[in-house]
């Protein structure tokens, strides 16, 4: 299994650590403060979960961002070389606390987060769907949840893809971000925000 990090301690952050230690899934979870103030947070989600400075869960073999989007810039500013390494955009362009929509320019959101982690195999993904659903149970009735997928590379998709499976959840691949992307884009994307079950 490779090794996961976490840049981001927020509802997202948290809802992926959760959903991993679920699943006995060993991950490094950071902020942009002192690591001491996760400690309680870890404690909470589980042993599996382990506390972490940006530049140790930015070392790992694929690392989640989820950082609000105006702090975007600073959380990634200064981390080690990403070259090779597959890095899921899991942000949302929105600026809170009041949800209104950064200003891109007419650029994706995942564009601008290619941009600030240069060399990284980027693969949208765990930000569409609502945090506490991420980080519930994702079998449902007989189905099981669907969390959306899209990137410009095969294997960096293939290898998120199986740890979504692993977590429980149904992925969907979109296709490339240019693609994919726009549909999850909050706000906007016409798939962000749904809850959706794969029957059979």
């Amino acid at each position: 299994m490779q090794s996961i990090g976490i840049i981001g301690a927020g509802n997202i952050g948290r809802a992926f650590a959760t959903a991993l230690a679920n699943n006995n899934i060993h991950a490094t979870l950071a902020n942009s403060r002192d690591p001491d103030s996760l400690r309680d947070v870890v404690a909470a989600i589980g042993p599996t979960i382990e506390v972490g400075t940006r530049e140790e869960a930015a070392s790992k073999d694929i690392v989640l961002v989820a950082v609000n989007w105006s702090k975007l810039s600073a959380a990634l500013a200064g981390l080690p070389d990403f070259t090779g390494r597959i890095v899921i955009d899991a942000n949302n362009p929105i600026e809170g606390p009041l949800f209104r929509p950064a200003e891109l320019n007419g650029r994706l959101s995942s564009e601008v987060f290619a941009g600030l982690v240069p060399g990284a195999r980027v693969v949208k993904a765990f930000n569409h769907l609502q945090p506490h659903l991420l980080a519930g149970d994702p079998r449902i009735e007989g189905g099981r949840r669907v969390l959306f997928i899209s990137g410009d590379e095969p294997r960096a998709k293939a290898e998120v893809s199986a740890l979504i499976d692993r977590l429980g959840f149904f992925g969907i691949d979109l296709g490339p971000i240019s693609v994919g992307g726009s549909l999850v884009q909050f706000p906007g994307g016409p798939l962000s925000a749904l809850n959706l079950v794969k029957f059979g």
